[in-house]
C-alpha cells in the first residue's frame, strides 16, 4: 500500500536522514540497519514496504534537501556516495515540501495544513498519510480550559487567541485530514484530551512521545536490572552534550525542561520511586549531531554495601532516529489500516515518554510490540483514502 509520510520539520537533520536512508535502501545502496521492522520478528505483510513510502512535509526552513544532505555528509552523519547517488530523487521531493502554514487564527493554520495533507494524498494516489513530527522541541504548553474538550477547542480556534502549541496544531490538522500522527519529540502534540477526542472521532491512531535513541534507551534496559535484582538505586545523574538544530533549540529553558522531564520518567516508572539526581542537557555547537552522554549511578546492595556504575554513550542522533521514524510510519499506517483509533501504547518501545499506561522496561515493550504486529491483518490492495 502506497503510504505518505508527512514530516513536520522536513528539512531538518532527522527528516533528511530518514528520507535519504529510505531512498538508499530502496535502490539497494544500503542495508536497513537500525530499522527494527526489518527484523524477522516484526516482518509482516500488514506493514507497507519501505519502497511504498512517499515523502512530503512542512518546514519553516527554505534550505533545499539537496543542500541540507551534503551538510550532513560534512558533519559525518550521511555517507557522501549515497547522497550523490540519490541526489536526483531528493531534488524531486522539493515539490512536496511546503512552507509551514500561517494564518490570522489557529483555525486557519489547521485548515491550511490539513489541505496540504489532503492534496498530497490525492496528488500521489496514496492509501493514507502518516504525519510525523520531527521538528524542534517546544516548551510545555500553557494549560487552557479548551484543552479538555473538543467542542470548546473548536469554538476558540477561530478566535485570535493562541491556545495550541505548534505540535498540537499539526496533530489537529492530521486528525482533521484523516491522518495518523506520530510525535517523535517531547512536545505536547496530541497529548490533550480534546485532540484525543478528535482522533477517535476521525477514526485515526496516534503515537508518541519523544523518540528513545540514546541515554534513555540504556536507562530502559538498566533500570529493570536494578529492580529485578532488588538493588536500591540511590542516585542517577547524567549530562548530555549535543549540537545541531536539536541542541540549539534546547538552549531555551522551557524546551530543555520538557526534554529532561521526558528522559527522567523511565526511572520513576520502572523503579517505583525516583532516585536523587537529574539529567542535564548542554548545547555544544562544535559536536553537531554526534551526541555524548555520561551517567553516574549509585546503588545499595546486600547489608548496605554502597556501589556505583558509570557509563558513557557516544552516538549519531540522526542516524539513530532516522530508521525509527521509518519504523513508526510503517507501524502507525498498519494500525490505521486495521481500524485502530486513539493512542497506540503498544509502540512504547520507541519512546522515552510513551502514551498510556505502557511499561517502561525495554524487554517488556519489545514483547508488546511483537504481539501488536502479530495481531495486525495483512494489508489490502491500494485504495485511496477518502
Amino acid at each position: 500500500m502506497r503510504t505518505g509520510v508527512w514530516l513536520v520539520g522536513a528539512r531538518g537533520s532527522v527528516a533528511v536522514t530518514s528520507v535519504v536512508g529510505a531512498l538508499a535502501i530502496r535502490a539497494g545502496l544500503a542495508e536497513p540497519t537500525g530499522c527494527v521492522t526489518e527484523l524477522p520478528a516484526l516482518r509482516s505483510p500488514a506493514l507497507p514496504a519501505l519502497s511504498d513510502l512517499v515523502f512530503g512535509g512542512h518546514d519553516i526552513s527554505v534550505v533545499e534537501l539537496v543542500k541540507k544532505a551534503p551538510a550532513l555528509v560534512a558533519a559525518g552523519v550521511l555517507p557522501g556516495m549515497i547522497v550523490e547517488a540519490v541526489a536526483a530523487e531528493l531534488a524531486g521531493l522539493e515539490a512536496d515540501i511546503q512552507p509551514a502554514p500561517t494564518g490570522r487564527t489557529q483555525r486557519e493554520i489547521v485548515d491550511r495544513a490539513a489541505a496540504d495533507l489532503v492534496a498530497f494524498r490525492h496528488r500521489h494516489g496514496l492509501g493514507q498519510v502518516v504525519v510525523v513530527n520531527v521538528s524542534s522541541t517546544e516548551a510545555a504548553a500553557n494549560p487552557h480550559p479548551a484543552h479538555a474538550d473538543l467542542a470548546a477547542l473548536i469554538s476558540v480556534l477561530g478566535t485570535e487567541a493562541a491556545v495550541l502549541p505548534g505540535s498540537s496544531l499539526y496533530a489537529c490538522a492530521a486528525f482533521t485530514a484523516g491522518c495518523a500522527y506520530v510525535d517523535f519529540t517531547p512536545s505536547t502534540g496530541a497529548r490533550l484530551p480534546a485532540l484525543d477526542q478528535l482522533a477517535r472521532q476521525a477514526g485515526v491512531p496516534y503515537a508518541g512521545n519523544d523518540g528513545k535513541t540514546g541515554e534513555t534507551l540504556l536507562k530502559s534496559v538498566l533500570a529493570p536490572m536494578f529492580a529485578m535484582r532488588h538493588l536500591h538505586v540511590r542516585s542517577w545523574s547524567g549530562i548530555n552534550l549535543l549540537g545541531g538544530g536539536d541542541g540549539a533549540s534546547l538552549v531555551e529553558p522551557g524546551a530543555n525542561a520538557a526534554k529532561t522531564a521526558s528522559k527522567h520518567r523511565v526511572l520513576r516508572e520502572t523503579l517505583g520511586y525516583e532516585p536523587e539526581g537529574r539529567t542535564r542537557i548542554d548545547y555544544v555547537e562544535d559536536i553537531g549531531d554526534l551526541k555524548t552522554a555520561w551517567d553516574l549511578v549509585t546503588f545499595t546492595g546486600f547489608l548496605g554495601a554502597r556501589m556505583r556504575m558509570e557509563f558513557s554513550w557516544h552516538g549519531c542522533d540522526s542516524a539513530l532516529a532516522g530508521p525509527l521514524v521509518l519504523d513508526l510510519a510503517r507501524l502507525t499506517a498498519a494500525a490505521r489500516a486495521a481500524g485502530r483509533a486513539g493512542p497506540l501504547p503498544e509502540l512504547a518501545f520507541f519512546f522515552k515518554d510513551p502514551l498510556g499506561e505502557a511499561t517502561h522496561a525495554l524487554a517488556d515493550q519489545w514483547r508488546d510490540l511483537c504481539d501488536f504486529v502479530a495481531s495486525l491483518p495483512a494489508a489490502e490492495a491500494d485504495a485511496v483514502a477518502r
